[in-house]
C-alpha cells in the first residue's frame, strides 16, 4: 500500500491510499470531488437500532420523479425499528426531526418485509383506522403473491404507522400516555410483544384436518392387524 499526498487549495491536503496489486486507490478528504452524473445523496444520521445507523435520500437534478429515502432498521412500512443500541428520544429524533422533513412524496425503502405484521399490529393499536385496513388487505395480496411492499411514502406512512402518528388520540389512548417520547416508548415495547395472530384454516380445511387427525387416532386405538395377530 502507498500513501500519496496532494497540495489542494491553499493549505489543504488529501491523500490517495493506493493499493499496489490492483493499482486502485481511494481518496481521503478530497476537497473537490468529482460529480457522478446528475445524482445527490444526503447522509442522514439516524442513530438508535444501531449507534451508527445511517439513513440516505436521493434525489436526481432536473427529475420529475419522486426522491427515495433508504431507511434500514429505522423505518419500515408502518413500522419502525428495535431500540437494539439507542432510545425512544434518539428514535423520536429520527421519526420526526430527520426522516419527517424530508418532502412528503418521497418514497420509503427499507430494509426488510415485514408490512403485513406491522400493519397487523397497527390495526391493534387504531382498530377504526380504515387506511390500516386498506393497506392490510393489499400488503396480503401482495404476501401471497410473493411481491414486495416497498416502496410506500412519506405521505402514506403518516396515514397508517402509528411510530408517525403519536399525537393521534387513538393511538395515545393505546398506550396510556400522552408525551410522544413515553408513547413511542410504549408503542414499540408493546410491538416487541406483539405476535402475528395466527391465520385460521377455511372451514373445507379444517374438516379435512379433523377428519384426518381422527382416522390417525383410531387406527392407533386399533392397535396390530389380523394378520399380524395370527403369525406363526
Amino acid at each position: 500500500m502507498k500513501v500519496k499526498v496532494i497540495s489542494i487549495l491553499e493549505d489543504n491536503y488529501m491523500y490517495l491510499v493506493i493499493e499496489e496489486n490492483g493499482k486502485k486507490a481511494i481518496a481521503v478528504d478530497p476537497a473537490v470531488p468529482h460529480r457522478f452524473g446528475t445524482l445527490n445523496v444526503r447522509c442522514l444520521f439516524t442513530p438508535c437500532h444501531t449507534s451508527g445507523h445511517m439513513c440516505y435520500f436521493v434525489w436526481e437534478d432536473g427529475c420529475t420523479d419522486a426522491p427515495a429515502v433508504f431507511t434500514g432498521d429505522t423505518l419500515f412500512v408502518a413500522g419502525c425499528g428495535r431500540f437494539f443500541e439507542g432510545t425512544a428520544q434518539q428514535m423520536y429524533k429520527n421519526l420526526t426531526e430527520v426522516l419527517s422533513t424530508l418532502p412528503l412524496e418521497t418514497k420509503v425503502f427499507c430494509g426488510h418485509e415485514y408490512t403485513v405484521k406491522n400493519l397487523k399490529f397497527a390495526l391493534k393499536v387504531e382498530p377504526d383506522n380504515a387506511k390500516v385496513k386498506e393497506m392490510l388487505a393489499w400488503a396480503k395480496a401482495r404476501d401471497d403473491d410473493d411481491k414486495p411492499t416497498v416502496p410506500s411514502s412519506l405521505e402514506d406512512e403518516f396515514q397508517y404507522n402509528p411510530f408517525l402518528r403519536l399525537s393521534e388520540e387513538a393511538v395515545q389512548k393505546f398506550t396510556g400516555k400522552t408525551d410522544p417520547v413515553e408513547v413511542l416508548s410504549i408503542l414499540r415495547a408493546e410491538k416487541d410483544k406483539f405476535k402475528k395472530p395466527k391465520e385460521r384454516l377455511p372451514t373445507p380445511a379444517m374438516l379435512a384436518f379433523q377428519w384426518a387427525l381422527s382416522m390417525s387416532k383410531s387406527e392407533t386405538l386399533q392397535g396390530p392387524t389380523d394378520r399380524n395377530m395370527t403369525k406363526k
